[in-house]
């Protein structure tokens, strides 16, 4: 399958500093939020460096990142969220870490039966989260967790009926 660019990943790819990232950044979205992770390079440790101590490195790189580009990133994506009428959140990868820096929490309508909410009632009086809210964010992280490549396979069905849709006579 080949990878498509959007116009945000090609307005990025001219607008973002060069000296940033390792790579093209991956660019996240759904319908409220435009998502920005670029990687970051590894920072040089002795080869036998523990875990705690590579940890602590990506914390710093992380950082250092984010507190050095912040003015910058901010002039990025008030324009962007002008182009594009959604917010934008920056995160970075250092090796196989992952960090996001301040993005959307959207509030979801949704309804729960009982048992459903006796649910996220256990999980909040067990001290798993400080709310429902917390506890249904908690159970939709797991559920992601556990079903990635299921999730996965379902997005690259998506991605493919939404081709075929825009080749279709009303195209």
């Amino acid at each position: 399958m080949t990878t498509r660019t959007t116009t945000a990943e090609a307005w990025l790819a001219g607008r973002l500093p060069e000296e940033w990232f390792t790579g093209p950044v991956e660019v996240r979205r759904d319908r409220d939020e435009i998502v920005i992770v670029g990687s970051l390079p590894e920072p040089q440790l002795p080869d036998d460096a523990d875990e705690a101590a590579r940890e602590v490195a990506a914390r710093g790189r992380t950082t250092s990142f984010r507190e050095d580009t912040r003015d910058k990133r901010i002039e990025i994506a008030r324009e962007l969220e002008h182009l594009s009428g959604k917010k934008v959140s920056w995160g970075v990868r250092v090796g196989d870490r992952e960090v996001l820096f301040t993005h959307l929490a959207a509030p979801v309508m949704t309804r729960l039966r009982q048992p459903e909410r006796q649910v996220l009632d256990t999980l909040v009086e067990a001290g798993v989260a400080r709310s429902r809210a917390d506890a249904l964010a908690w159970c939709v992280r797991l559920v992601g967790e556990r079903s990635e490549a299921w999730l996965g396979e379902l997005r690259t069905a998506m991605k493919q009926v939404e081709e075929v849709r825009s080749k279709g006579p009303d195209a």
